[in-house]
């Protein structure tokens, strides 16, 4: 189909979707989930077909990898969305007018919600989940490098609704052309919503050139501060998760910024990172801390670029700074607003970076790599906003419907 085809099927296919109870909806998942794991050697060889056309050594690398265990962990959180309570149809607010008038806040789908990601085709399942629980269409405008691997699973997914006697349309593919990036960015008779999820760069694009409106998420610049009266035991075990857990994705630590007064704990609590062989770009004091306790060949001068950026690779900045107030500071200057972690046994203090940070997701002695929509209970996300208008934080089914008031009277007039 052509793509302006693809929006008009996709805006019809709204209005079937709104008939479909939510049992229906939980018994379509729970067989798509069945279905990835019955057909997991198919979609494998899809994903390998695009795993050969990319370098090991990319960052992307890592998302663009499908394993059996990851499969397996798709299925496992689909079967957890089709677990949990619709979030249509929820009163939010209830009352009535001096003049009779019954007033109710209702929760409803937004619609047609579009999104646009790179090499990660988990996103796939995770958001066809997600909107099709929450009464919504989803467009998927995946990246080039996913292509075998976003064909093969769209397909799976259509199989399934083919067997339950469901509109096909209620999920759509995109080509992966600019071309059909720009369609769908100015859709607006169509598109209800664009989530972008990837890198600054995609996200910067996105909000530039939509004519849709848009939800950010996805880009993480990173920092956790160990603070003065941090336990150094709590701080080797949060920071090598956060840093080496998974590299690539975007609740990855970027840097490490460490009160003056401990810089003697630096090497301990570095050297997890040697094991996987950690690129630490080190400012003047931590270089000098580190150097004969970290590998030569591992440890770099940091540079003003060293800062702000989101390594998505085995790749750490560390800054040092005389007061929680300096750390605050950095963190305003280059954080995304995503997740940032402060380490300390210190209450007062916690609390105040807690309160003054500003970000989606704020931790206390707790890795970053929680920030998940599975994690945090969702089932799945449909990504991280990273904005303060509507959505915050991991976006699971509350996040993605809207609401509209419904209004009951016995014939009143406005005077």
């Amino acid at each position: 189909m052509q793509t302006e085809e693809i929006f008009i099927k996709a805006k019809e296919a709204c209005r079937e979707l709104a008939f479909i109870s939510d049992n229906a909806k939980s018994e379509v998942l729970r067989a798509l989930a069945d279905d990835i794991v019955t057909y997991k050697d198919e979609l494998l060889a899809a994903n390998e077909m695009d795993l050969k056309r990319m370098d090991p050594d990319n960052p992307l690398y890592d998302r663009l990898l499908l394993t059996p265990e990851r499969l397996d962990g798709i299925a496992s959180d689909m079967r957890h969305v089709a677990s949990l309570p619709s979030p249509l149809g929820i009163v939010t607010k209830a009352r009535t007018l001096a003049n009779g008038l019954r007033l109710h806040r209702v929760s409803v789908p937004f619609g047609v919600i579009g999104v646009i990601y790179e090499a990660r085709p988990n996103v796939t399942f995770d958001v066809f989940s997600l909107c099709f629980k929450s009464g919504n269409v989803c467009l998927l405008k995946g990246g080039k490098d996913a292509d075998h691997s976003n064909y093969a699973f769209v397909h799976l997914i259509k199989e399934v609704l083919w067997r339950k006697g469901i509109n096909l349309n209620v999920v759509g593919l995109l080509p992966s052309t600019h071309k059909a990036t720009a369609e769908l960015l100015s859709a607006t008779d169509y598109v209800d919503l664009c989530i972008p999820r990837g890198g600054k760069a995609l996200i910067d694009f996105v909000r530039k050139k939509a004519k849709v409106p848009v939800i950010e998420t996805g880009a993480g610049v990173v920092n956790t501060y160990f603070d003065e009266f941090g336990d150094v035991e709590i701080g080797e075990r949060v920071i090598n998760n956060a840093k080496t857990r998974r590299v690539s994705v975007c609740n990855a630590l970027d840097c490490l910024i460490i009160h003056r007064s401990r810089l003697a704990d630096l090497p301990r609590l570095c050297a997890p990172l040697i094991a996987h062989n950690v690129v630490i770009y080190a400012d003047a004091d931590a270089y000098t801390t580190l150097k004969g306790g970290y590998p030569s060949t591992l440890l770099r001068h940091a540079t003003d670029e060293s800062y702000g950026t989101e390594f998505m690779d085995y790749a750490l900045a560390v800054r040092t700074v005389p007061s929680l107030a300096a750390a605050l500071d950095h963190i305003a200057r280059y954080g995304s607003g995503h997740s940032e972690c402060i380490i300390t046994q210190d209450e007062d203090c916690a609390h105040v970076f807690q309160m003054m940070v500003d970000a989606a997701c704020v931790y206390w002695n707790a890795p970053t790599s929680f920030t998940d929509g599975a994690q945090f209970g969702l089932g799945a996300e449909i990504g991280i906003s990273t904005q303060k208008l509507g959505p915050r934080g991991p976006m699971g089914l509350e996040e993605i419907t809207t609401y509209k008031w419904i209004i009951e009277g016995e014939g009143q007039v406005r005077e």
